[in-house]
């Protein structure tokens, strides 16, 4: 979250610095800025405080959200290749102990699937899956949680932009109420221009929310499938000790042998 309010005010104050520094263009005399002064007051001053204070805000934290998406839903942070890798050599080499060091040092969704399975290696193969299973589809809830405001914005702007309409079309006929028949043009383009603006702000704005909402979506679906495939192959062919897990700790797993003591399951394979 402090991640997203600095994005969004660093933004915010970019905005700030591109308007005053037209302004001050303006002033000076420059064609460009008296060109771009023209864009920025069709576009956005002529859209009233509804896109300036509503959505263009939106506008900023759709951007913010997508970038801190970018940088925490992929691949490295939910089935890291070196984390993968570590657990791999460990239990290919039957260190079991350096597998519950490493899981509980990762932050990844992988490690902590990892963890979660031996947690249960004392109730059973059957516990081990439906552990890492929850842990998974856990983790994937909360990243949809997370970009389920991009969700929101997308659909709440094209109804802001709506109501920037009713409002500018409010304006055009107290405008005609007022003059007693046809208003002066300016006034008729001041309200026309309230309308029109805040439905493009609201398009411009639910367009690519809604876009990156479904990219991140199918994202994480994808990461979250890969994620349990990759855990139920890597303890794929380990079967627990039967019997309760000593607390704080998972059971004991352990390679195949000749024998087993009753009510033990030597792993598979």
């Amino acid at each position: 979250m402090q991640r997203i309010l600095g994005l969004f005010g660093a933004l915010v104050v970019a905005v700030v610095l591109l308007t005053a520094a037209g302004t001050w263009a303006q002033e000076a005399g420059a064609e460009p800025a008296a060109a771009t002064s023209r864009v920025f007051d069709h576009y956005v001053v002529n859209g009233g405080w509804i896109t300036l204070f509503v959505l263009i805000p939106l506008s900023i934290a759709t951007v913010a959200l997508s970038v801190e998406h970018i940088i925490t839903i992929r691949q490295s942070r939910v089935v890291p290749a070196e984390t993968l890798h570590r657990l791999r050599n460990e239990l290919d080499a039957r260190r079991y102990d350096e597998v519950v060091r490493i899981t509980a040092e990762d932050s990844s969704v992988l490690a902590a699937t990892i963890r979660s399975g031996l947690a249960q290696a004392g109730n059973g193969a059957e516990a081990m899956q439906r552990a890492m299973y929850d842990t998974v589809e856990q983790a994937a809830g909360r990243l949809m949680r997370k970009i389920e405001y991009l969700n929101v914005i997308g659909n709440v702007s094209p109804m802001i932009g709506l109501f920037g309409t009713v409002v500018g079309m409010i304006g055009l006929f107290a405008s005609i109420g007022e003059a007693g028949g046809i208003p002066e043009p300016a006034k008729i383009a001041d309200d026309i221009s309230v309308a029109l603006v805040t439905t493009f702000w609201g398009l411009l704005i639910a367009i690519p929310a809604l876009s990156v909402f479904a990219f991140f979506r199918n994202r994480i679906d994808s990461l979250a499938t890969e994620c349990a495939t990759t855990s139920e192959l890597l303890l794929g062919s380990l079967e627990p000790i039967a019997g309760p897990a000593p607390a704080g700790r998972p059971a004991p797993v352990g390679p195949a042998v000749a024998t087993t003591a009753p009510g033990q399951m030597a792993p598979q394979g």
